[in-house]
């Protein structure tokens, strides 16, 4: 995603790819979306002094089956702005249904984002589908290490502006119940992984999987494909977000 002079612009790549999960369930196929930033081939003015937000991760990150305006990243920049906080609207967003901390390490070499200046707040979210396709744990801790310390530079090596999440447990959704104990133990393996991998780092770290997991006896906050969070879900996570954030941007 190449920046000219003072001007940054969005790019936007939507590819068709059977989605994460989704395909598994009901054998569609379904459009995805590599964002970065927010209108497609538009050359957006940006002043000096406007704070930003770059989210990574995977379909969690996009909202998969939620608008765009209900996104997590999106709802967190409202949550800061009813605060008095203005941050570009919506966010740049590097995250693809169905990645991996694989897939994530290559779609940032591919969007080759170039900000002028670091990002305010960046957020990272990644591992559900490395747990889904029994990825290797050892590989795990190894591939989001390295996420990480590229969310890192992102914030212009400012560790206090990266806001890591942990995995959403999807055994709590429709899709999920019939295995939701294995799945349960198994997101807890690789959390454990994350969180401790924050911990070294002294990076911020948000819990929302005990959230994600009152989806099981609450189907309000499930979205309609069954699977992913619903908007008022991810609000939640904003809620726990903004309060975190919002010392490094007032």
């Amino acid at each position: 995603m190449p920046l000219i002079s003072k001007y940054f612009f969005s790019a936007i790549l939507k590819v068709s790819t059977y989605c994460f999960f989704y395909f598994v369930a009901f054998g569609c196929s379904k459009k995805i979306e590599v964002t970065v930033g927010s209108n497609a081939n538009v050359v957006i003015p940006i002043s000096g002094n406007q704070k930003r937000l770059l989210a990574l991760g995977d379909s969690y990150t996009i909202g998969q089956s939620v608008s765009a305006t209900d996104r997590f990243p999106n709802q967190t920049i409202n949550a800061l702005a009813a605060l008095g906080v203005r941050l570009q609207f919506p966010a740049d967003i590097i995250a693809q249904t169905g990645w991996t901390t694989h897939n994530l390490l290559n779609g940032i070499v591919s969007a080759n984002p170039q900000p002028v200046g670091p990002y305010d707040l960046v957020t990272l979210l990644i591992g559900v589908n490395n747990q889904y396709q029994q990825g290797d744990t050892a590989i795990y801790r190894i591939e989001f290490t390295q996420c990480l310390q590229k969310a890192i530079e992102f914030a212009g090596n400012k560790k206090q502006h990266v806001f890591v999440l942990s995995i959403p447990d999807y055994g709590a959704t429709p899709f999920g119940a019939g295995n939701a104990a294995q799945i349960g133990l198994e997101i807890d393996r690789f959390n454990a992984i994350n969180k401790q991998v924050c911990l070294q780092m002294n990076i911020s770290y948000t819990d929302i999987t005990t959230s994600t997991r009152m989806a099981s006896s609450n189907p309000s906050l499930v979205a309609a494909d069954g699977l992913h969070p619903s908007a008022i879900e991810y609000a939640k996570w904003a809620t726990l977000l903004k309060d975190k954030m919002l010392p490094f941007v007032q």
